[in-house]
């Protein structure tokens, strides 16, 4: 009985050694967003790890750090590379500097409807882009929707592009939303995406950029009523992967991961969608003005941007490949 007795410290020690090798496989993957718990994209991302759940037998799964809890965009796609947080969601632009493809499905008026944009995205060029990713550290999983995005401003509407001379436009830390703003005429203000209310509530600056959900989530739309149609970007999000932290998976697991991505991608359009429609019945509701542009006009001051970014002949080919998509 007694050497039964001495026996069971060691047991439970050669136990509690496997249970802990057991749970060290198991991971809850850190995915990191600007956006609340009701935003398309967070919705996507926690769809994506319950389909991970079941792809994994519960051995994985995501929890997803959304209200900036983990800091701004440019702060987490950092965090991703060096492995701090596992994924992270941030809008295609942060990444133009980083990841020279990226910059091809920012450019202005590039894709002619939402329907182009979403066929362009989800075929090869898409993964073309990705994947070239890979070599800075993160693993390209997927494009969301990002919706169109317009001016809106402070104390008088735009109309067409001469509109625009003068007005100080926050766009966000990237050099080709600085030149867009710049052919336009504008003043660029590149700031985080947190500062803006106040700085339009103080005139720091004029007019700001965005889509309808971001445009009313943000509640911008009570400091700057005039929301103009310009459309000039639908310049996707990402949802990228840190590839030190993909290198330390299995196959097996990698796959799961893309597997789920993928799905996710259906959630977030649907989710989008609806959202779209609700924030712009919202800020209609509330006293926000929606003007229809002389979208031409805009149209035509943007060859310095393409002739400034996208110089490169790989780059010019891919351009042409995605107009060629119907």
């Amino acid at each position: 009985m007694k050497t039964i007795l001495r026996s069971i410290p060691r047991l439970l020690g050669i136990l509690a050694i496997a249970t802990g090798a057991s749970a060290a496989h198991a991971t809850e993957f850190r995915s990191t967003d600007i956006w609340g718990d009701d935003y398309p994209t967070v919705i996507a991302v926690k769809h994506m790890g319950q389909t991970l759940s079941k792809l994994t037998n519960g051995k994985h799964s995501i929890k997803v750090f959304a209200n900036s809890a983990l800091g701004g965009e440019k702060d987490t796609i950092e965090q991703t590379k060096i492995g701090a947080v596992a994924m992270t969601r941030v809008n295609i632009a942060p990444m133009n500097n980083i990841c020279p493809t990226t910059i091809v499905p920012t450019m202005p008026f590039l894709f002619h409807s939402r329907e182009h944009m979403r066929a362009v995205l989800d075929g090869p060029v898409g993964e073309e882009i990705l994947k070239s990713c890979e070599a800075q550290g993160f693993i390209g999983l997927a494009f969301y929707d990002s919706g169109a995005r317009s001016m809106y401003t402070v104390k008088k509407p735009i109309k067409s592009i001469g509109d625009m001379k003068g007005l100080k436009v926050r766009v966000q830390q990237s050099d080709l939303w600085v030149a867009l703003l710049e052919a336009m005429g504008a003043n660029a203000t590149p700031m985080p995406f947190g500062e803006v209310y106040t700085a339009l509530k103080t005139g720091l600056v004029d007019a700001a950029e965005n889509n309808y959900p971001s445009y009313e989530s943000s509640r911008h739309f009570e400091v700057a009523k005039f929301y103009s149609k310009t459309e000039h970007s639908m310049a996707p999000e990402m949802l990228l992967f840190s590839k030190k932290v993909w290198d330390g998976l299995s196959p097996a697991d990698q796959k799961a991961l893309r597997e789920a991505a993928k799905e996710s991608v259906a959630v977030q359009r649907k989710a989008w969608d609806e959202r779209e429609d609700k924030s712009l019945a919202a800020v209609k509701a509330a006293g926000s003005q929606i003007i229809e542009v002389d979208k031409a006009s805009f149209q035509a001051v943007m060859k310095p941007v393409y002739d400034k970014f996208i110089s490169d002949s790989k780059l010019k080919d891919m351009i042409k490949r995605i107009q060629d998509v119907k």
